[in-house]
């Protein structure tokens, strides 16, 4: 038997969050592809740290903002 080879991971999408400010500075990226996690990290420092919300976590968070 012969064996298969593993899949390859799917890329890691990024994408700018919408309440991030116009300008340069200010960019949290989000990755909403990750089945159980939202990671996010600082566009200024991609390869730097990430923190991983829960999905839960992540839209209460979210709503919270849009309430104000």
């Amino acid at each position: 038997m012969r064996n298969s080879p593993e899949p390859a991971p799917a890329p890691v999408i990024w994408r700018k969050s919408t309440y991030s400010g116009g300008s340069a500075g200010d960019c949290l990226e989000v990755n909403d592809t990750h089945p159980t996690h939202i990671p996010v990290r600082d566009s200024k420092a991609p390869h730097g740290p990430t923190l991983a919300f829960r999905r839960q976590a992540w839209a209460a968070f979210v709503e919270n903002l849009k309430a104000g």
